[in-house]
């Protein structure tokens, strides 16, 4: 599997996410391939049923940062937040790769909640 060509990918796939396009959003994708939101228990299958989704998505992003990007061979994690309607959302997307598309992909959303004061002798800001 040739990592620099996916890592590449990768990069095109996430600029695109952040600038809102759909069409170059969605390359990366096989036409097959299957999306998981396990915390609402839905799976999107299909680059152009996963496109349609996100092309209609009442609350368009209006931000954008990707943390992180960690993997190999055909399996590779983003660390992003993305916010929508200015709420932040700390998102994880696992993607697995054959020939250099996605073939599975599952996402994670988390809300942002205050932290607990009980715990603050043992724990530092995240600036």
């Amino acid at each position: 599997m040739d990592e620099a060509k996916i890592r590449d990918a990768l990069d095109a796939h996430w600029r695109a996410s952040a600038a809102g396009d759909l069409v170059a959003e969605h390359d990366i994708y096989d036409d097959d391939a299957i999306c998981d939101y396990p915390q609402s228990g839905e799976r999107i299958v299909g680059r152009l049923n996963l496109q349609a989704l996100r092309g209609h998505h009442p609350g368009k992003p209006s931000g954008f940062t990707v943390r992180r990007i960690q993997g190999s061979g055909a399996l590779w994690v983003t660390e992003y937040i993305i916010s929508y309607q200015g709420r932040p959302f700390y998102t994880v997307s696992i993607m697995e790769f054959r020939d250099a598309k996605v073939v599975h992909e599952t996402q994670y959303f988390a809300e942002p909640f205050e932290a607990p004061e009980w715990r603050s002798q043992w724990v530092q800001p995240i600036t």
